[in-house]
């Protein structure tokens, strides 16, 4: 059994301008001890399938159907302090703003001893011995001088080390990243996805890695899923998806990314993301889609294994989709 299976989960919310459909049927597994990449651009539904996996989608507003398994059990179905028990303890999240997602006025020592004591029962000085020990884990130089620090003193990457220590501490089964590294420079990107993938190897965890960035993905997943319009339109394996992609937002992500495709200039993506208020009929993706024929606007395509574990949401013939996936990788076709 999958350690977390998330079955058919819709997620609407009503507004004033009319009723979002930000999750639209997404089904997908995660296996423990494996890194399940989730990408797309923004509004595509990968935050708020992270956000409900939490329970943070329990509004007023929100209407949110399916199932999120976790070893079994639904959390969609469990009273709130159950889920408050396993949010934090069985499965953790990174958001991708450390400095509104620390509370400014109190000391980053007295955050993470706040979370250790919401679910062991234990002293103090215990919970504080804890906390500097997963400073240290992450490498947080001076570790007993930073727990007396206020999150705005210290820099972005620090910031992010410590939402990450916080969310480790308690060795949670499931590590939820939220686009983590998209406030960072560069070099402290590399350094935030190496911490995650070395904490990973040394705990077994198993993590989420939400992200835009297929370059991000491509350091560090092991499958993939490709997000649009509130649904998976391809999925398969970190090199199936990026040696071979088969649908055409993948390849138009692959295309925006410097250095994937060889000896051509980067082509972003036509127009853009499409309100979730009212999504196009049929193929979400077919008014921005170069390759559109006369189902793409009529008939939702189904998403479909176009070989064992890999898959795609398109009505193009499979060896047109084979020969321009294959050809992005090459330098032989253009999408």
């Amino acid at each position: 059994m999958a350690l977390l299976e998330i079955e058919d989960l819709r997620v609407r919310f009503d507004t004033r301008d009319g009723v979002v459909k930000a999750v639209d049927g997404v089904s997908l597994t995660l296996d423990r001890g494996r890194t399940l990449g989730i990408v797309g651009e923004s509004g595509s539904g990968k935050s708020v399938t992270a956000l409900t996996v939490m329970g943070l989608t329990r509004l007023p507003n929100a209407t949110v159907e399916g199932r999120v398994l976790l070893d079994g059990v639904d959390l969609l179905r469990l009273p709130g302090d159950d889920l408050r028990r396993i949010r934090g303890k069985r499965v953790a999240i990174v958001f991708q703003d450390p400095l509104s997602s620390l509370h400014p006025l109190y000391r980053v020592g007295k955050q993470i001893v706040e979370a250790i004591q919401a679910h062991e029962d234990i002293s103090e000085r215990a919970a504080r011995a804890r906390a500097l020990e997963a400073l240290r884990e992450v490498g947080i130089p001076s570790p007993e001088d930073r727990l007396a620090s206020y999150p705005h003193e210290l820099s972005g990457g620090m910031r992010q080390r410590v939402m990450i220590a916080m969310a480790l501490v308690l060795d949670p089964e499931i590590l939820i990243a939220d686009e983590p590294t998209t406030a960072l420079d560069v070099t402290v990107q590399a350094q935030v996805l190496e911490l995650i993938a070395e904490l990973q190897r040394e705990h077994g965890t198993a993590v989420v890695l939400i992200t835009h960035d297929l370059g991000v993905i491509a350091e560090t997943a092991d499958e993939v899923d490709v997000m649009y319009a509130g649904r998976i339109v391809e999925r398969g394996s970190l090199r199936s998806v990026l040696d071979g992609p088969e649908h055409p937002y993948t390849w138009g992500l692959l295309q925006s990314l410097p250095g994937a495709t060889r000896g051509r200039r980067l082509h972003p993506i036509a127009g853009s993301p499409p309100s979730l208020i009212a999504v196009p009929a049929g193929c979400p993706f077919h008014p921005r889609c170069p390759y559109a024929f006369s189902p793409c606007s009529e008939v939702v395509p189904p998403l479909v294994e176009s070989e064992p574990g890999h898959a795609n949401a398109c009505h193009l013939p499979a060896a047109t989709k084979r020969e321009i996936g294959l050809g992005l990788r090459t330098g032989r076709a253009a999408a």
